[in-house]
C-alpha cells in the first residue's frame, strides 16, 4: 500500500515523517539530510550534540522541508515516547531509521560486564525500543519503513569487538523476525550494515591504519556516510515495497 501524500520521482519521500536517532552527526546526519531532499520531514534526534542538530535542522530548511531537533536518550523508554510524541508537530511518523549506536574494539576477556550491557542496551534495545514506539502509528496507517543500522561485523563477526558484533548482529536477527510480523500491515523492516565508514566510529585507527584498511578494501577506499545514506534512502522509499527482512550492507567488497 502507497502512503496517501503527492509523490514524485524527484521526492518521492514529499510529506512523510522520518525519525532518525543519533541524527546530529556521522551517518546519521547523512541519513537526515538524505531523507529531507527526497521530500521527508525529518525528526532529527541527538542525545548530546544540540548544536550540531540544530545545524542539520537548518540545513533541510534551506532545502525547502521541514525538521526538527529533539533530544532524547533513546535507550530510556521515557524519552523514546517523548521523542515519537514530539514527532506530531511534523506529522504521523511513517520511517524510522535507528541509527543511535556505540561502538567497542577490546578483547573479550577485557571486557566488563558493564561494557557489555552498555552495547546492548544501545545497539539492540534501543531499536526494540524505537520500533516499538512508532509501530501502533504504521500498522493504523498500513505503511511504515523501519530500517535498522547494523554493521558488517553483525554478519561476519569481528576480532576484537565480540561484544559490539553480538549487539549488531542481534539486531540483524531482530529485522528478520519483525519483518515477519508486520509485513501485512504494509510494514517494511530492514537492515543497513556498513562497513569501514569514515566517521568518529574510526576514532581507535591510527592514520596508517586507515589507509591500511583502505587498501584492504576492494574498491580501494573507506566508504563516506553517504554511502550508507544511499542505502537507506531506497529502502525507505515506496519503490522497495517489496523488500522486507533484508541487509543491505555497503562495504566496498570488504565482506561478501
Amino acid at each position: 500500500m502507497t502512503p496517501g501524500f503527492p509523490y514524485s520521482t524527484t521526492r518521492p519521500l514529499f510529506g512523510q515523517v522520518a525519525i532518525v536517532t543519533g541524527a546530529s552527526r556521522g551517518i546519521g546526519r547523512s541519513i537526515a539530510i538524505s531523507l529531507a531532499r527526497a521530500g521527508a520531514y525529518v525528526v532529527v534526534n541527538y542525545r548530546q550534540s544540540k548544536a550540531a542538530a540544530d545545524d542539520v535542522v537548518a540545513q533541510i530548511h534551506q532545502m525547502g522541508s521541514r525538521a526538527i531537533a529533539v533530544q532524547a536518550d533513546v535507550t530510556e523508554p521515557a524519552d523514546v515516547d517523548s521523542l515519537v510524541a514530539a514527532a506530531a508537530e511534523l506529522g504521523v511518523p511513517r520511517i524510522l531509521v535507528n541509527n543511535a549506536g556505540i561502538g567497542s574494539s577490546q578483547l573479550l576477556m577485557d571486557t566488563t560486564l558493564e561494557e557489555w550491557e552498555s552495547l546492548m542496551k544501545s545497539n539492540l534495545t534501543a531499536p526494540f525500543l524505537c520500533a516499538k514506539a512508532v509501530l501502533p502509528h504504521m500498522v493504523r496507517a498500513e505503511y511504515g519503513r523501519i530500517i535498522n543500522i547494523s554493521s558488517i561485523w553483525g554478519l561476519s563477526g569481528g576480532s576484537f569487538e565480540v561484544a559490539y558484533s553480538a549487539s549488531k548482529g542481534g539486531l540483524i536477527a531482530f529485522t528478520k523476525a519483525l519483518a515477519k510480523e508486520v509485513a501485512r500491515s504494509g510494514i517494511t523492516v530492514n537492515a543497513v550494515a556498513p562497513g569501514a565508514i569514515e566517521t568518529d566510529m574510526l576514532w581507535n585507527l591510527s592514520p596508517e591504519e586507515k589507509r591500511e584498511l583502505a587498501e584492504e578494501t576492494p574498491v580501494g577506499r573507506l566508504g563516506h556516510p553517504d554511502d550508507v545514506a544511499h542505502a537507506v534512502l531506497f529502502l525507505a522509499s515506496p519503490s522497495a515495497s517489496y523488500v522486507t527482512g533484508q541487509v543491505i550492507s555497503p562495504n566496498g567488497g570488504l565482506v561478501t
